[in-house]
Parts: C-alpha cells; structure tokens; sequence
C-alpha cells in the first residue's frame, strides 16, 4: 500500500508539472523525467509483487511449522499417556503377581503346618510305644507304689497348626485384631517352630494396616533379627521402609528399601522397592552405606 501511495504522488506531480512549463520548454529533461518517473514507478511495482510473493511463502511456512509443532505435541501427548498407562499396567501386575506369590506363601506355610501336625501325631504315638515297653517305676519315697508321670494341671495352647491356620484365616477375612492375637499367641508359645516368623510378620502387618507405623517397624524389626533367614524376611524389609514412609521418615525409609534391594536383589519385593524409589524421586544405591549396615 505504502509503495502504490508513493507511485501515485509521483504520477500526479508530473501531471501538475507538464501543464505549467511552456510548450518550448518541454524538451528532452521532461521526458527524461517522465521516463524516470514511470521507471521508478515500475520497479516499485516490482517490489511489491516481489515482497507479496515472498509474505506469501513465510506465511506458508509458518502455517506448515504450526501444523507440524501441532501434531508433535499431539503425538508427544499421546506417548506420554501411553507409558503413563504402561506404568500403571506394569504396577498392577506386579502387585497382582505379589499378590498371588503371598497366597502360594500362606498355602506352603498351611501345608508345612500340616506336615508338623503329622510329624508331631508320630512322635507323641513313639513316645507312648515306648512308655509302653518300660517297665512301671516306684514314686520316689512310697516303696511299692507305682505311679503314673505327674500331669501339670495348666491351661495348654491349641495344636500350632489349629492356632496358626485359625489365625490365618480371620487375617484373610479381615478379622485383624482376632488374627493379631492368634499370631502373637503362635510367637509365645511355638516361637521355635518353622512358622513362628510368619507369625510375627502378620503381627506387624495388621499393625500396619490398621495405621499404627510406630508398632508395624518395631514388630518388622524383630522378623528380621529374630528370623533372618524366614520367607517373610524380604516382606518385613519392604513393609518396614513404607511404615518409615509413612512415618514422615524418608531417609530412613529409603535406606531400608536399598537395604532390601541389596540384600534380595532378584526378589518381587526388590522390584516394588526400586519403583516405590522411582516414585520418591530417590537413587537406587548399589553399595551398603555404612548407615544401612548398622541399620541390619
């Protein structure tokens, strides 16, 4: 616009120019001018068809960047929904897959107790086989009267393998407090035998979900001292670096899951640690700090 306002002026002065000069002045400078001016007026012209070639082509270009900026952030988002959909895939099945792991446990801990019934049902028959054999022998201080062994005449615990499966099943309905004391009772009164860990893990975790932390790490802990080497021993572990979490205790925390992803590298708990880590936004340690060893 600014171009062809410019070429209109310059027309006109000439227009107003030619009829002022007198017909013996129109000589070779005012065609020379003329000339000039329509010269100018075309190469302005020129300019301008040029300039409005070149306005056209950037905004064509800047039409084909925001199309193509659109659909990156398109796709960008898309990816980014997707592994966010991975990731939660991922998590679900690892935890559904923990999950089933903890049944197979229970079942393994059901079946072993079985197996300590039955092993107990034949020692408690070769006990009494061989009290059958032996001949009866005097009381102590009445000569010739045969006496039976003294019966201690006191409360006895179930069978462990009826303490243990009942508490097992009020934990898997939900019966948490029932289930606690059963479990603590297992820990008082068969805390040798193979399941006594197990028993002191479910102590800790109806602690834990029913939101007492404080009592969960302390009940986790003595798993992991008193059991060290029980197959609930990685579950304390991880347990007892969320309960810490939970606690408002990060460092802490953290250091108990690289501890656990440390000591159980290959374990499910292991991987439910390294991606509670992930989440936390903390490093995945490869050696034991000294903390972490005073810690075990």
């Amino acid at each position: 616009m600014r171009l062809q306002k410019t070429i209109a002026t310059l027309t006109l002065a000439t227009m107003l120019v030619s009829p002022l000069t007198p017909a013996f002045a129109a000589n070779k400078d005012i065609i020379q001018l003329q000339t000039q001016v329509q010269a100018l007026a075309d190469q302005m012209q020129r300019m301008q068809q040029s300039i409005d070639e070149r306005m056209g082509i950037m905004r064509n270009l800047v039409e084909q960047s925001t199309d193509s900026i659109n659909k990156m952030s398109t796709s960008v988002t898309a990816m980014q929904r997707a592994l966010e959909q991975q990731n939660t895939d991922t998590q679900g099945r690892v935890e559904q897959v923990s999950g089933q792991i903890q049944t197979l446990n229970d079942s393994v801990d059901e079946l072993k107790a079985r197996f300590a019934k039955v092993q107990k049902q034949m020692d408690d028959m070769q006990a009494a086989q061989q009290a059958i054999n032996m001949p009866p022998q005097p009381v102590p201080g009445q000569p010739g009267v045969f006496g039976q062994p003294a019966q201690q005449a006191q409360n006895q615990a179930p069978p462990p393998d009826v303490l243990y499966n009942n508490a097992l099943r009020d934990y898997n309905a939900g019966r948490y407090d029932l289930a606690a004391q059963q479990f603590a009772d297992y820990v008082k009164f068969y805390g040798n035998t193979d399941l006594a860990g197990n028993a002191q893990f479910y102590v800790a975790d109806v602690e834990y979900r029913q939101g007492n932390f404080e009592a969960a790490v302390r009940d986790y802990d003595k798993v992991l001292e008193q059991f060290p080497g029980g197959n609930k021993a990685a579950a304390s572990q991880l347990k007892k670096g969320y309960a810490l979490l939970e606690l408002g205790q990060k460092d802490a925390g953290v250091r108990e899951l690289n501890a656990l992803i440390q000591r159980f590298p290959r374990s499910l708990e292991a991987q439910s640690a390294r991606d509670r880590l992930r989440r936390l936004g903390a490093a995945v340690t490869t050696k034991p700090s000294p903390a972490t060893r005073r810690n075990r």
